[in-house]
């Protein structure tokens, strides 16, 4: 390029030739411009050299025409001057070609002139030689002799003519020189010839330059590399460039993972240097499987599981094995160390067990030794263990790994009969892994719950006349122990009762049983009421334990009424006849004991009326009782014969014959009168009487008032006409004494009574029923006795399989009342059937039972010197 410049400041000199040269050509301008022009450089006056004027050019329209290429010039318009319009490149215009012209033509307009131009363009010292490549590689056997030859590649120039003259140097070696013989002027042969022996292993490589330069001024040049390589023969093996791969791996790394990358050279060529890799060893043995080596790459892979728990070390032996005629080859170790990562839950097993663990264990007994271990390593290995629940049970460490499950707090198997324990496991690694063990405990029993009844008293109602072995009630005690220390044996302990006829007491084992096993109360016998009224005693329960354990229950047992004794008719007190005062009611002091074949029964009694008696007057009183009580003893008086208005009538509760109207003449002298005593039981008894009532004389009435009302026929001290005896009249006198002083003890016990029920009621007991069967309560109703005026009823309930026959009614005691005036003949309501009163309140509660079972005892005990000596 600087010759260019050079040749760029000779323009004018080039003009100057060109101009001589169209005086010579006879119209055909030449122009010579170098190479590598710069635009806008004028190439030659064109319009002055075609001879025309100033202006004209533009005016005649002086244009250029090129022949089919670039002209790479250009015609100025106001000028009319040949100027460089683009680059200017001999070597792209022309190549080696010389001399390189380009031919143009020039128009010119009125008149059409066709001029032709030629511009010759110089060549400049502007390229440099070249080879074909900047490096050229070249093998030599080691063995080559001195004086061997080896062809180089020249290089070539683009330019022409002395520019592209090449002359060769070679950089100084001691193994070789240039040798470059021409072949011709302009060919030359070149050659790289050996001068002294190679030696590979010394030096298997020599890097020479070759520079070839052109004959331009400045001169230029061009250089290649040359790249000998001594070829050796196979006597060096693979070499690592280390003998001991370390390398890390966690063990959870997934299969594919590269591991390591291990590298081997070898200082030989060709076959010689190509070798692979393999795998030739491998610690564990078991674990080769788990690695792979790239062949040619040396990639070590994770082929397998790693698990650290099992190998936490792996070595590999790799082999680099070489190509060659005699194969050498070179070795290494890659040492793999498997990282540990918490993947290995801790686990707990149970090395003993002591179960089941009797509910009195003492604090600390050991029931079960633990054993926890964690394959993993560091913190992933240390586990914490703790118990759930937290109580009664809790662990104790004996040494590393190992536990104690021992009881912290005191068991009872009747509160808890098991216990589920989990023991928990947790390691320390980041997530944690957790373990859990359950643990069945039992709890063992022992004989520590005595039997306890539901009920401190059980109240028992029973009808009489019951079948035996019918069931009264069943008892039922609970005993919270399993096994033996739970089977409860029932049986009467003790109580009785006394006999109401006087044969003395009586044990309860008599009247009742329970069955062992069932707690079942059974009848050993049909009961009766009028003996046994309040049976109490106690029944207990036992366990099978070792020692056994009882438990008590009071049992109050009460017979309930029923309608199984007729009316019964009373004779006069006694034993013999004696007057009835009109208007009295002589009832006798001792209760008849009748029975069901006694229904029916008819008595003969006589009286006597005065002619003229106004209405109303009583003429007789018929006496009768019922061993029954309540309804079953309530007696009420009908009169069967005669019907119709006859002149006597019969109080319906108070049993006195009374005159319906006046007696007159004209109803005669002799009355018959048939009167039925009927209770209100179900069904009714009854018993009739016969009275015959005899109208005389008002004389004659009087002393029949004095003496002797209404006698029995044919009973003791009772004359022949009727009249009664002075024996009978003496003994009612004497026994008159006797009568005030049992009233007078009667009257005691009943205060006595209500003083003991008033304190009871401010100490109140529940009142409990029990009975066989299922809990279904049945109420029974009751009806207090109509022979008292204060009478105290209660409805109690027990459970009972049956329907409403089973109910069980209780009833107060029955005694006939001490003599008091007759009451008037008015009828009289029924009292109410039911009273149903507070079990704490009520005359049946339990403190009131005492003083009312005494009152009622003593008031029957008197009941038959009331009657027998009561006057008539």
């Amino acid at each position: 390029m600087g010759v260019g410049g050079a040749a760029r400041r000779s323009w004018g000199a080039a003009v100057l030739v060109l101009q001589a040269a169209w005086a010579l050509g006879g119209g055909q301008v030449r122009y010579s411009v170098p190479e590598e022009a710069e635009a806008g450089t004028v190439v030659g006056r064109l319009a002055q050299d075609l001879g025309l004027e100033a202006g004209e050019a533009e005016a005649r329209r002086l244009r250029l025409v090129a022949r089919g290429r670039r002209a790479s010039v250009e015609v100025s318009g106001a000028s009319g001057a040949l100027v460089v319009s683009s680059r200017l490149d001999r070597e792209e215009l022309c190549g080696k070609s010389a001399p390189c012209a380009l031919r143009l033509e020039v128009l010119l307009d009125r008149p059409l002139r066709v001029f032709h131009v030629e511009v010759e363009v110089t060549d400049i010292n502007d390229n440099a030689p070249r080879f074909p490549a900047a490096s050229k590689n070249i093998s030599i056997a080691e063995l080559s002799l001195p004086g061997s030859r080896f062809v180089l590649e020249g290089a070539s120039d683009a330019d022409i003519g002395s520019n592209a003259q090449l002359s060769y140097t070679l950089s100084p070696s001691e193994h070789f020189a240039l040798d470059d013989k021409s072949s011709s002027e302009n060919l030359k042969s070149l050659f790289l010839l050996l001068t002294r022996p190679l030696d590979r292993e010394s030096l298997s490589e020599h890097r020479l330059v070759l520079t070839a330069s052109d004959g331009g001024r400045p001169s230029l040049t061009g250089t290649v590399q040359l790249v000998i390589s001594v070829l050796d023969a196979n006597d060096n093996a693979p070499q690592f460039n280390q003998s001991v791969y370390k390398v890390q791996l966690p063990e959870d790394a997934a299969v594919g993972t590269l591991v390591s990358r291990v590298a081997a050279t070898d200082p030989d060529e060709g076959i010689n240097q190509e070798f692979s890799y393999s795998i030739v060893n491998s610690v564990p043995e078991s674990q080769r499987e788990a690695f792979s080596i790239d062949r040619h790459t040396g990639e070590i892979r994770l082929t397998g599981p790693l698990d650290f728990e099992d190998v936490r070390q792996h070595e590999l032996q790799i082999e680099a094995r070489d190509k060659g005629t005699l194969p050498l080859s070179g070795h290494c170790s890659v040492i793999v160390e498997v990282l540990d990562v918490n993947d290995n839950a801790p686990e707990v097993w149970v090395t003993s067990l002591s179960v089941p663990v009797s509910e009195d264990a003492a604090l600390g007994t050991v029931v079960a030794l633990l054993s926890v271990s964690d394959r993993d390593s560091g913190p992933n290995g240390r586990v914490r263990c703790a118990v759930r629940p937290p109580s009664p049970f809790g662990l104790v460490a004996t040494f590393a790994g190992s536990y104690s499950l021992v009881l912290r707090e005191a068991l009872d198997r009747e509160r808890v009969s098991e216990y589920e324990v989990e023991v928990r496991a947790e390691d320390g690694g980041a997530p944690p892994l957790r373990a859990i063990r359950g643990l069945r405990v039992p709890v063992s029993d022992v004989n520590d719950n005595a039997p306890a009844f539901a009920q401190a008293v059980y109240t028992v109602l029973a009808r009489e006349n019951n079948a035996a072995g019918a069931e009264l009630a069943r008892l039922w005690a609970r005993d919270p122990d399993e096994a033996g220390n739970g089977r409860v044996s029932y049986s009467v302990a003790e109580g009785g009762a006394g006999s109401g006829s006087g044969s003395g007491w009586r044990p309860a084992s008599s009247y009742v049983s329970v069955d062992a096993e069932s707690g079942r109360l059974r009848a050993l016998r049909p009961l009766d009421y009028e003996e046994l009224q309040v049976l109490q005693f106690e029944v207990r329960a036992v366990d099978a334990g070792e020692p056994p354990l009882c438990g008590n229950a009071t049992v109050q047992l009460f017979v309930v009424d029923e309608n199984d004794n007729a009316p019964a008719l009373l004779p006069p007190a006694g034993g013999g006849p004696g007057p009835w005062a009109a208007g009295e009611a002589a009832e006798a002091g001792w209760r008849a004991s009748g029975s069901a074949a006694e229904a029916g029964s008819s008595w003969s009694l006589w009286a006597r009326a005065a002619w003229g008696a106004p209405a109303g007057q009583v003429v007789a009183k018929i006496r009768a009782v019922d061993a029954d009580s309540g309804y079953n003893a309530w007696l009420r008086y009908e009169l069967r014969e005669p019907r119709g208005d006859g002149p006597f009538r019969v109080g319906l509760y108070s049993g006195e014959v009374s005159t319906a109207r006046a007696l007159e003449e004209a109803d005669g002298p002799r009355h018959r009168l048939l009167i039925v005593v009927r209770d209100h039981g179900e069904p009714p008894l009854s018993a009739t009487a016969t009275l015959s009532v005899s109208l005389v004389e008002g004389s004659e009435a009087a002393l029949a008032v004095a003496g002797a009302g209404a006698v029995l026929a044919g009973s003791p001290g009772v004359g022949s006409d009727g009249g009664p005896s002075g024996a009978a009249a003496a003994a009612t006198a004497a026994t008159n004494v006797w009568l005030v002083v049992a009233i007078c003890a009667v009257s005691s016990l009943l205060v006595l009574a209500v003083v003991l029920y008033g304190a009871g009621r401010w100490a109140p007991r529940a009142a409990v029923l029990a009975g066989p069967g299922p809990p279904t309560l049945v109420c029974a109703s009751e009806v207090g006795s109509w022979s008292y005026s204060q009478r105290h009823s209660r409805s109690l309930c027990v459970a009972t399989d049956g329907a409403g026959k089973s109910d069980l009614m209780v009833f107060s005691p029955n005694c006939p009342p001490p003599p008091c005036p007759a009451p008037k003949e008015t009828p009289q309501d029924p009292p109410a059937l039911l009273d149903t009163v507070s079990a704490s309140h009520g005359p049946f509660a339990p403190s009131f039972y005492p003083a009312f079972f005494l009152s009622s005892y003593c008031s029957f005990s008197l009941l038959p010197f009331l009657v027998f000596f009561s006057p008539s």
